[in-house]
């Protein structure tokens, strides 16, 4: 570990995902997935979930250069091929209780001179496999956690004239700062935080829009939302009865939008690193709900094999409101991560839906969900389309307009 990153943040950090973010129970095992360099931030974790009372704390590790050996060294058939032995252990996991927790850590640019076919295989089967693990993750059956370790090759990225130790000590800064972990109660800090969220949700709730209309450089889009569907946002309950904050940080408001009802332009307003490569100026157009047209200025090739990886890929499953005023955003740092980098700006994510954001939706089959609108997909991937330069309006069954934002901030 970097010796500028200060240990009682990285302490105060691990806390706060076992006691805030995982919200762990006593008895309960905690499945930990994380980049090798994030070892010291999993030390601690495991430290204070086995001080929570965990049963059985179970690290699952990935590492770039092991990454890096397989796309320049193994052979074609190694990319369409993941390991769903894994993943169904996983899901027996959740299944029989356990929490789960990730550590964001990864290098943005670590498959950029990657061949972009075999990025996007190894990135469909991995999808494909992965399933049984995410389904209790999706329909919110867990309780569960993502928190960020600043890894050396992500703090060069963000902060390229610094030397890698300090850049880490800086990264861990802005990490400590976007979760609210300052001050002498970091507890009281996200009970009132998620206080605040909750009053925007219940707000939004009320007004039961039919479609959110957004307008700005490069963007004039109407998103339908689905029906029935329900505003989010903050710590929430998950169907095993236990209220955890699945985001550290989190600034955002989501919902489900109208997979089939979104119609116009958008482009994005900041870089989206995906599978190790940064794609940026992100440009497309909706029609009935599909991407018929996109274009990006870095990384199009990326971008549009994720749109091909199945039908759902190509629209939408969630939509989410940031302020610009954000913390983050407020911080003038790009993360070139997007746990971080949505909590900076509205976005919306490519795929799969969360039942969870429909009435009823985690008692829905796949096909009553799709009905409604929710989308189906092997993906979930947010990228970023809010600035102080986009206003939104809500638009009622009647065809009122309400404003929501105006110029990036919460209208009223």
């Amino acid at each position: 570990m970097s010796d500028h990153i200060d240990p009682k943040k990285l302490d105060r950090l691990a806390e706060v995902a076992v006691r805030i973010g995982v919200n762990l129970r006593k008895g309960q095992d905690l499945v930990i997935t994380a980049p090798t360099d994030a070892l010291p931030l999993v030390q601690r974790i495991a430290v204070h979930a086995y001080k929570a009372g965990a049963g059985l704390v179970i690290p699952l590790f990935s590492d770039d250069q092991i990454t890096l050996a397989r796309y320049q060294h193994a052979p074609d058939e190694s990319f369409d091929r993941a390991p769903d032995w894994m993943f169904e252990a996983m899901g027996k996991a959740f299944e029989g209780g356990a929490a789960r927790m990730a550590i964001a850590s990864e290098d943005p640019l670590l498959l950029a001179d990657i061949d972009p076919d075999k990025v996007a295989r190894a990135s469909k089967a991995q999808s494909i496999a992965r399933q049984p693990a995410m389904k209790p993750i999706v329909g919110f059956e867990v309780n569960w956690n993502i928190v960020a370790y600043p890894g050396a090759a992500w703090a060069k990225t963000v902060y390229p004239d610094l030397p890698v130790a300090e850049a880490q000590g800086k990264l861990m800064d802005a990490i400590y700062d976007a979760s609210r972990l300052a001050g002498d109660d970091p507890v009281a800090n996200w009970e009132a935080h998620t206080a605040e969220l909750k009053k925007r949700v219940n707000w939004l709730n009320a007004q039961k829009f039919d479609a959110l209309h957004y307008t700005g450089p490069g963007t004039d889009l109407m998103l339908g939302l689905a029906e029935g569907h329900i505003w989010k946002g903050g710590a929430s309950p998950a169907l095993n009865g236990i209220t955890c904050q699945p985001n550290i940080p989190t600034e955002e408001v989501f919902t489900c939008p109208h997979a089939y009802r979104v119609d116009g332009r958008v482009s994005a307003t900041k870089p989206l690193a995906h599978q190790g490569t940064v794609i940026r100026d992100i440009s497309v157009r909706f029609e009935a709900g599909k991407i018929v047209e996109a274009s990006a200025s870095e990384g199009e090739d990326v971008f549009r094999d994720l749109l091909k990886v199945d039908d759902g890929a190509s629209r939408i499953g969630e939509v989410a409101l940031v302020p610009h005023s954000s913390p983050i955003s407020q911080s003038g740092t790009l993360f070139y991560n997007t746990l971080f980098d949505e909590n900076a700006s509205c976005h919306i994510a490519l795929g799969q839906s969360y039942a969870d954001t429909v009435e009823g939706g985690s008692e829905l089959a796949p096909e009553e969900l799709k009905q409604k609108g929710a989308n189906q997909s092997l993906i979930h991937v947010d990228w970023m389309m809010g600035s102080d330069a986009v206003d939104i309006d809500g638009v009622t069954k009647t065809g009122e307009r309400v404003p929501v934002m105006r110029s990036g901030e919460w209208a009223n």
